[in-house]
């Protein structure tokens, strides 16, 4: 493994919790374990709970057990092999390779960063991410994504049909003998999502004033006649791509207000999409969303303590995390052919309610191909 002066990087982390590490290894471990990169090679020093399963089903040219490389380690150093550290580790397989040049991503462990300078080696912090390739995903990943949009579907709806399945009673909706919640119908949504192999965390079912601040996951009893946004973005367990729908619902009658918003929503998303393709620059796509609000005259303004209005941007980059480049926002930036982006406009307004509609597209070379499907229904009687 010896060769001449050169890089070397490192991770420390867990596959399960590090999307770049994952990317990387394509096998999931659960605890932090050491991966090196070097001369266009990949390592990974990992137990023997791990060695087998991590050596067979992994992307790494080579994997090192952990406890042999702690008994040389400790020879060399005159100490037991069990208090060899992780800096130790990895300044190791740095003499390995002559170099005192390491390279880390930016959540490399405060410690043993501090260890590693203390003991003369010259760092530097990777710019996010440190895979730029994870932005283009091949035919395979965009299959992955789409699987995890079928979950992502299947979780709306089922809360489309608890919604219908629904009874209004006063100010509150009534399902199957008890009060809805927004837990309990979250409960309903990420069960959907799992019968597919998806793990769904932190979704969304807000209504009401709740839903006007976006990322509210929402709480207490769904009312009748109330825009309800349900944000659903599971991670598929095989793959550990996620998918990324919203759909926002309505039980009851809407008013007129209600209406407008949502179609002013649509009307944003689908100029949105019909822009995307290779070479548009992100800030264009954005631009149209505001260009229909703007029309419609929805502003955007402070309101008390927040904001109202069209106050995110128009989407996001989605694969092996929910939020991953590129932006699509007023920042500066061309999509190209591969990227992976979630078109995804909303208006907030607490007098009136809330209202988000989010898909998935992939660029292509002449265009783009959605990656979600589900249907665009809200009014639920």
């Amino acid at each position: 493994m010896k060769s001449k002066s050169s890089v070397i990087r490192f991770f420390y982390a867990s596959s399960e919790q590090s999307a770049d590490l994952f990317y990387l290894s394509g096998v999931f471990v659960p605890d932090p374990y050491l991966s090196i990169l070097v001369g266009g090679q990949s390592y990974a020093v990992v137990n023997q709970l791990e060695y087998s399963r991590v050596r067979s089903q992994s992307q790494y040219d080579e994997v090192f057990l952990l406890e042999s490389i702690r008994a040389k380690i400790g020879q060399q150093l005159d100490i037991s092999a069990k208090s060899v550290a992780p800096a130790q580790l990895m300044a190791y397989f740095a003499a390995l390779h002559n170099t005192k040049q390491v390279e880390v991503p930016a959540n490399f462990p405060a410690v043993y960063y501090a260890q590693l300078l203390a003991a003369g080696y010259e760092l530097q912090i990777a710019c996010e991410p440190f895979f730029p390739q994870r932005a283009f995903k091949d035919d395979a990943q965009a299959a992955a994504i789409r699987q995890g949009n079928r979950a992502s579907a299947a979780g709306i709806r089922a809360a489309e049909q608890v919604l219908k399945a629904s009874d209004a009673v006063g100010n509150r909706l009534v399902y199957q003998g008890r009060t809805l919640t927004s837990e309990r119908l979250r409960m309903l949504v990420d069960q959907a999502c799992l019968q597919l192999g998806a793990l769904a965390q932190n979704t969304i079912v807000a209504g009401g004033r709740q839903a006007c601040d976006p990322h509210e996951g929402g709480h207490g009893p769904l009312r009748p006649n109330e825009l309800i946004i349900v944000d659903v973005f599971p991670r598929i367990q095989k793959t550990g791509y996620h998918g990324d729908m919203t759909r926002t619902f309505l039980k009851g009658k809407a008013n007129d207000a209600q209406r407008r918003l949502v179609a002013a929503v649509r009307e944003a998303q689908l100029a949105a999409i019909s822009k995307v393709q290779d070479g548009i620059d992100a800030a264009a796509v954005h631009g149209a969303v505001e260009a229909v609000f703007k029309q419609r005259n929805y502003q955007t303004r402070r309101s008390g303590e927040g904001f109202v209005g069209f106050i995110h941007s128009t989407g996001h980059g989605l694969g092996l995390e929910v939020h991953e480049a590129p932006s699509v926002s007023s920042r500066v930036g061309a999509l190209r052919t591969g990227h992976v982006v979630t078109i995804e406009p909303g208006l907030y307004y607490p007098e009136i309610g809330a209202c988000r509609i989010e898909d998935v597209v992939r660029v292509t070379a002449d265009g783009y191909e959605m990656l979600s499907k589900c249907h665009y229904r809200w009014q639920l009687k």
